[in-house]
């Protein structure tokens, strides 16, 4: 069968020209949509089932790295992921990360010798498909890298957050938090003695937190990794984290399972 693919791109100059190098590239490959954002994305790749999603990074409504992690949640256990290829204006240095990370990438404007290459990692891959899990795990640590930092910046860790608990305002050091949990307008910041509300998106909170204490396990939920007790994989595959000072489980998305494999 014909690889097929959906290209997510709001400056539609930008998509026909990648469509453009990718049918002089690879004339087998089949675009089966275009969509203008990160909503018309999803929604393309959920009735598609691509085999490879070409995903710009800023995109309105949702970005490349939303699209991401939502189908990481939502995609069949029983079926593989979409090969990701982010599409970034980013400059090389902030890609390194995606480099080591074996992550494909293109920049804007699309060059063809850089498109070339990652037309034969594609072709390589559909030929000799990787893990499941070693694909995902790609995908999550370039998902983490862009989360947890600011190209260009080097932002300040923070020590303490100031919660909202009722009419008072609670001073939290950071360390305590067992986790942060986004919610529809709020973050929470969950403690052993219970939670609090954050005026913040998620987004906006994960580049000033250590990710060397911290780590993303679901698009709406940043783990602190010293009160992870125990990561349980069930006999579907899915993965929930035993925490040391809280009752509940916490789901682990499935693009971020791999993070937690034996060592």
């Amino acid at each position: 069968m014909k690889p097929r693919a959906v290209i997510a791109e709001d400056e539609p100059l930008l998509a026909a020209a990648l469509a453009r190098e990718l049918a002089a590239l690879w004339p087998e490959l089949e675009i089966v949509a275009t969509a203008a954002n990160g909503l018309e994305a999803l929604d393309a790749i959920r009735a598609q089932r691509p085999d490879i999603a070409f995903l710009d990074i800023r995109m309105p409504g949702k970005t490349g790295l939303d699209v991401a992690a939502e189908l990481g949640d939502e995609w069949p256990p029983d079926s593989p992921l979409p090969a990701i290829v982010f599409v970034t204006a980013y400059d090389e240095h902030a890609l390194a990360a995606f480099e080591l990370a074996a992550v494909d990438y293109v920049l804007k404007p699309v060059k063809r010798e850089r498109l070339a290459q990652t037309v034969e990692r594609l072709k390589t891959r559909a030929a000799q498909p990787a893990t499941d899990d070693a694909e995902l795990g790609r995908v999550a640590a370039a998902l983490a890298h862009l989360g947890f930092t600011s190209p260009g910046a080097n932002p300040e860790r923070l020590r303490f957050v100031h919660a909202g608990v009722g009419n008072a305002v609670r001073v939290i050091p950071v360390e305590e938090i067992c986790y942060f949990q986004a919610t529809d307008k709020y973050v929470a910041a969950v403690t052993r003695e219970g939670e609090a509300l954050l005026r913040v998106s998620l987004r906006e909170l994960m580049p000033q937190l250590d990710p060397a204490l911290f780590r993303q396990v679901h698009r709406g939920t940043v783990v602190n990794l010293r009160d992870v007790a125990a990561a349980i994989r069930d006999d579907a595959g899915r993965v929930t984290l035993r925490l040391r000072s809280r009752p509940e489980a916490l789901p682990v998305s499935r693009i971020f399972a791999p993070l937690f494999k034996p060592m």
